[in-house]
């Protein structure tokens, strides 16, 4: 792959992730919020005509939940084991930045 598309993929990912609802959930940070599977219940809550996504989440749902689902879905595996230590309150010590 040449490094112009890499480049292009990559920025295309940023930016379709910053509308993912597990990152939006994530970010949310709303107490009493789920954790757990937090995205693909966002996107789900959507697309049964959930009324109130920003009081249940805090956060609002993906215009395109239905596209968002499958990438909510596998992003919320990839966590989960943070997302499950978070809800039993263990500690991870993990820190992001330099």
């Amino acid at each position: 792959m040449k490094p112009n598309a890499a480049f292009g993929l990559t920025l295309l990912a940023i930016l379709l992730l910053s509308g993912c609802a597990t990152v939006r959930t994530l970010d949310a940070a709303k107490p009493g919020a789920p954790i757990i599977y937090s995205g693909t219940r966002l996107d789900w809550y959507s697309l049964n005509d959930g009324c109130c996504p920003q009081e249940r989440f805090g956060t609002t749902a993906p215009k395109h939940a239905a596209l968002d689902l499958p990438a909510s879905l596998l992003l919320d595996t990839l966590l989960l084991p943070f997302a499950v230590a978070a809800e039993l309150g263990v500690g991870l010590g993990v820190r992001g930045g330099l």
